[in-house]
C-alpha cells in the first residue's frame, strides 16, 4: 500500500490558532511510524505536472487564477474568513494534485491496489468556481476525473465520510451519472449543503447524522443505505474524502465516532473495492481537528486499508 506525503504540506500556513494546521499531518506521519505500518511504501509527493490543466478537469479557469496568481510573497491572503493561501500554498497544491493523479496512475495500471494520501490543503468544500472551508481545490474530485479521462473508467464512486457535507464533490458531479458521490455528514452543520433530497440524476446520496449520534446510528445508515447502493452501482475504483472530525473529541462537530467506527467502515468499503473494483482504494486526507483522535482515526483507517 501506497502513503504519500511530503513536508511542502507542512508549509502552508494558515496562521496562529487555525484548526487546519500543520500539526495535523505532523501527528498522522508519527501515528503511521509505528511498527505495524513498516509494509507501507512511503512516498514523496511529486510535483503536479500541467498544474492548471490538471485543476482545469473540475474548477473554471476564473478559480484557478484567482488562487494561484494571488499567492502572496509573504503573509498570508485570505480567501474567505477560513480559507487562506500563504507563500507556500502553490508548492502544497502542486503536490497535493501530484500526490492524487500519481496515485490513480499507479492504482490503475495495477503497481499497487490501494493509497493513502496524507496532504493539505483538503479539498472536499472546493466547488467548480469557488475556494471555501478549508480548501482551495477539490484533490479528491482531481482525482476521479483524472482516472475517467485518462483511464476510460466508466464507474467511479467517492465516499465522504467527513463529518462536513462535500458540497464542492456535489457540486462538481451531480449531474455526472458516471460517478457515485455518497456522503454521511453531520447536519445542520456547515456548510449547509447535503439533504437526502439533493440526488442529482440519480448519483448522490447523502445520509445526515443529527447532534450526538453514536457508532451504532454511523453503522446502521452505512449497511442500509450506502453500501448498498455501492453494491449496485459496481465501482470501477473507490475513492475516500477521508475527513475524521466526526470523532466524539473533535472541536468542530458533535457527532460521537470513535476510531474502531472508521476501522469498521473502512472494512467493508475494502470488501466491496476486493468484490467489484480490483481491491483498488485511494484515500485522501480532509478534516479532522483533534490531533489525538486524528492520529488515532488515521492508523485505524490505514491499518484496515492494509488488513
Amino acid at each position: 500500500m501506497l502513503y504519500y506525503s511530503h513536508p511542502d504540506f507542512l508549509a502552508h500556513d494558515t496562521g496562529p490558532g487555525h484548526p487546519e494546521c500543520a500539526d495535523r499531518l505532523r501527528v498522522i506521519d508519527k501515528a503511521l511510524a509505528a511498527p505495524e505500518f513498516d509494509a507501507l511504501e512511503r512516498i514523496s509527493a511529486p510535483l503536479a505536472d500541467d498544474l492548471r490543466g490538471k485543476i482545469a478537469l473540475v474548477h473554471t479557469p476564473a478559480l484557478i487564477t484567482s488562487v494561484l496568481d494571488n499567492i502572496p510573497g509573504h503573509g498570508r491572503h485570505f480567501l474567505d474568513p477560513d480559507t487562506v493561501v500563504s507563500p507556500a500554498s502553490g508548492q502544497a497544491v502542486s503536490r497535493a494534485v501530484g500526490a492524487v493523479c500519481d496515485a490513480v496512475d499507479k492504482v490503475c495500471i495495477q503497481q499497487a491496489k490501494r493509497a493513502f494520501c496524507a496532504l493539505r490543503p483538503p479539498g472536499h468544500h472546493a466547488e467548480p468556481g469557488r475556494a471555501m472551508g478549508f480548501c482551495l481545490f477539490n484533490n479528491i474530485a482531481i482525482a476521479c476525473e483524472y482516472a475517467r479521462t485518462h483511464y476510460q473508467l466508466t464507474r467511479i464512486a467517492i465516499v465522504d465520510f467527513d463529518v462536513h457535507h462535500g458540497n464542492g464533490t456535489q457540486a462538481i458531479f451531480h449531474r455526472q451519472a458516471k460517478v457515485l458521490y455518497a456522503s454521511s455528514h453531520e447536519m445542520p452543520l456547515y456548510p449547509g449543503t447535503g439533504q437526502p433530497a439533493e440526488t442529482g440524476v440519480g448519483n448522490i446520496i447523502n445520509v445526515p447524522l443529527g447532534a450526538g449520534e453514536t457508532g451504532v446510528g454511523f453503522r446502521e445508515k452505512y449497511s442500509r443505505i450506502i453500501l448498498p447502493a455501492l453494491r449496485i452501482f459496481k465501482p470501477q475504483l473507490l475513492l475516500i474524502s477521508a475527513g475524521f472530525d466526526a470523532h466524539q473529541d473533535d472541536p468542530l462537530a458533535s457527532i460521537q465516532l470513535v476510531a474502531d467506527d472508521y476501522y469498521w467502515l473502512t472494512r467493508k468499503l475494502v470488501a466491496i473495492a476486493d468484490e467489484y473494483s480490483r481491491g483498488c482504494i485511494i484515500s485522501v486526507l480532509e478534516g479532522g481537528y483533534n490531533l489525538k483522535a486524528l492520529a488515532a482515526s488515521t492508523a485505524a483507517h490505514v491499518r484496515a486499508l492494509m488488513d
